[in-house]
C-alpha cells in the first residue's frame, strides 16, 4: 500500500475536539457499568484520604485505558483527547490515578480482589464467557510467569526460576472446550518466590468463584498444572473443593519405579506432531505412545493424606545425540517420558491431550505481557499488585465483549484481546450532534462493522446516541 499522495501535498491538524480514537470503548465501557464495575468498587474498596476518593470512577477509568490498550500510567491520557469528556464523566488525568494505585495495602489489594471476583460473576450472567456441556470438564489451569522489570527501585522484585529480574504474577484461569479462557484470580509476589507459594489459596478461591458463574453451576472441574505445582497442599485443595486433579508428576523414584512397571504391550500410538492417521486401522502411527498404571501420590505422608488416581505416561522415542544430523537408531530402544497425575474419569489417550492443552494458560500470559502487563508502572509493590488485578478485569471485560459479538471472536485460537482491540475497540469515529442526540459517525466499509454493532445494540449505547 502506498500513499495516495505526496508528502508536501498532505496536512495535518491536531485541533478537531469531536474526534474518537477508541469508540468501542462506549459499548464496552456500558457493559462494564451494566456489571456494576464501578458500584463494586465504591462498594468494596476502602482507600484511604483524598487518593481513595470515587473510587469507582477511578477503578472504571484504569480498567478503560488497559481495554484501549494501555501498558503505563502516562498512556491513560488515551482516556482524555478529543471528544472523550463529551462520552465519559470523571476521566481522571494519569498523575491522580498514579496517586491512587500508589496508596493501595495489601489489604486493598485483596478489596479490588473481591470487585474483580464479582465483576466476572456479573458478566456470566450477561455474556457467554463460558459454556460447558454436560459430560464435558471445565478446566481450571494454574501457572505462574515471570513478568521482567529494571532497576533496583521496583519493592519485591529479583532473579526467579526463569533467570530474569522480575516480579512474579500467579494466574487462575477458566475454560471449556467451547469458550476462551477467563482469569479466575491472580497473585503479585516477589521475583524469587517458588512458583508453589500461595498456590493453595489460589486454587481454593478460584474454584469457589468458579461455583459462582452463571453457566457453569453443577459441572465438573479439572484442574491441571505443571510440575512445579505436583504438591500436597495444592493437589488436594483442588479435591477438597469437588475437582478432579491433572498436574504433571516430577520424575522421582517414585514415579519411575512405577513407568517400569507397565508392560510393553499397554502403549498405544497418540496423535502427536507428525502423527499420521491410518484410516485401515483405525489408528494413529505415531512415534509418541501413551499408556497408564494406577498410582497413590504422596506416599511418604500419612495414610488418611495420599491420594490414589493413576499415572499417564507419555513416552518419544529418545535418538543417538551423537549424531545431530542422522537419526540413527540404538542398540536398543531409549525413551523419553513425560508423566502426570490424575483423577479424572478421562480415558488414557483423551487424558493425555487434555492434559497437553493445559497451554492455553501460556496464551493468556503472553496475552497480558503484549498489552497491560508489557511493564509494571510502579516503584511500589502494592501499586503493581493492584494494576495486575486491574489487567484480569480488563482482560475479562475484553473477551465477554467478544463473546456477544459472535463465534469469530469469541475463542481464543482465533483471537487475542490485541485482535479484538483492532477490530472492535480501536476505532476511529466523529461525534456530531442532533436533536440532544449525539451521533457516532463511523468510517464507512469497516470490515467488522456487524460484530461492533452487535456489541453496541447489546448494551443499547448511552441514552441519545445514534450510529452512522
Amino acid at each position: 500500500m502506498q500513499v495516495s499522495h505526496t508528502p508536501a501535498a498532505v496536512s495535518a491538524s491536531f485541533d478537531d475536539p469531536n474526534l474518537l480514537s477508541a469508540a468501542g470503548l462506549v459499548p464496552i465501557m456500558r457493559l462494564a457499568q451494566n456489571a456494576g464495575l464501578s458500584e463494586l468498587a465504591q462498594q468494596w474498596l476502602s482507600v484511604p484520604t483524598d487518593k481513595g476518593a470515587n473510587a469507582g470512577s477511578k477503578v472504571s477509568s484504569l480498567v478503560a485505558g488497559m481495554v484501549a490498550g494501555a501498558d503505563s500510567i502516562d498512556d491513560m491520557a488515551v482516556l482524555r483527547h478529543g471528544a472523550m469528556a463529551k462520552l465519559f464523566h470523571r476521566i481522571y488525568a494519569p498523575s491522580t490515578l498514579g496517586s491512587f494505585l500508589r496508596a493501595f495495602t495489601f489489604g486493598h489489594v485483596r478489596q479490588l480482589d473481591a470487585v474483580a471476583s464479582r465483576l466476572l460473576q456479573s458478566l456470566s450472567r450477561q455474556t457467554s464467557l463460558l459454556v460447558s456441556g454436560e459430560d464435558q470438564y471445565t478446566f481450571l489451569d494454574v501457572d505462574d510467569t515471570i513478568i521482567e522489570v529494571h532497576g533496583h527501585a521496583k519493592q519485591g522484585s529479583g532473579y526467579g526460576y526463569s533467570g530474569v529480574r522480575g516480579l512474579n504474577a500467579l494466574l487462575a484461569t477458566a475454560s471449556t472446550p467451547d469458550s476462551a479462557p477467563v482469569i479466575l484470580a491472580q497473585r503479585l509476589r516477589r521475583g524469587a518466590v517458588g512458583s508453589p507459594r500461595g498456590a493453595q489459596r489460589l486454587v481454593r478461591d478460584s474454584l469457589a468463584t468458579l461455583r459462582r458463574l452463571h453457566q457453569i453451576d453443577g459441572a465438573r472441574v479439572l484442574v491441571r498444572a505443571d510440575s512445579a505445582f505436583y504438591g500436597h497442599a495444592t493437589v488436594t485443595a483442588a479435591i477438597s473443593a469437588g475437582a478432579d486433579v491433572s498436574v504433571t508428576a516430577r520424575m522421582d523414584p517414585v514415579v519411575k519405579k512405577a513407568i517400569a512397571g507397565i508392560d510393553d504391550h499397554a502403549w498405544t500410538p497418540i496423535e502427536y506432531p507428525e502423527a499420521i492417521y491410518d484410516e485401515a486401522t483405525d489408528r494413529w502411527i505415531s512415534n509418541a505412545e501413551v499408556a497408564e498404571v494406577p498410582f497413590t501420590a504422596f506416599t511418604s505422608r500419612k495414610k488418611n493424606e495420599r491420594v490414589p488416581g493413576r499415572l499417564v505416561v507419555r513416552r518419544i522415542p529418545e535418538l543417538n545425540q551423537d549424531n545431530k544430523n542422522v537419526a540413527q537408531p540404538g542398540l536398543f530402544d531409549l525413551h523419553r517420558f513425560h508423566t502426570f497425575f490424575t483423577t479424572s474419569t478421562l480415558d488414557t489417550v483423551v487424558a493425555d491431550k487434555t492434559h497437553r492443552a493445559h497451554a492455553v494458560i501460556e496464551q493468556v500470559n503472553a496475552d497480558l505481557k503484549n498489552s497491560a502487563l508489557a511493564r509494571l508502572p510502579s516503584g511500589v509493590f502494592t501499586a503493581n499488585a493492584a494494576w495486575l488485578v486491574l489487567a484480569a478485569m480488563a482482560f475479562n471485560l475484553t473477551r465477554g465483549a467478544a463473546t456477544i459479538t459472535g463465534p469469530g471472536l469469541a475463542k481464543a485460537t482465533t483471537a487475542t484481546t490485541a485482535t479484538i482491540r483492532r477490530k472492535i475497540i480501536n476505532i476511529p469515529a466523529r461525534i456530531a450532534s442532533s436533536a440532544r442526540r449525539i451521533i457516532l459517525h463511523l468510517p464507512r466499509n469497516w470490515p467488522w462493522q456487524d460484530q461492533w454493532q452487535a456489541l453496541f445494540e447489546h448494551g443499547h449505547g448511552p441514552p441519545a446516541m445514534a450510529v452512522t
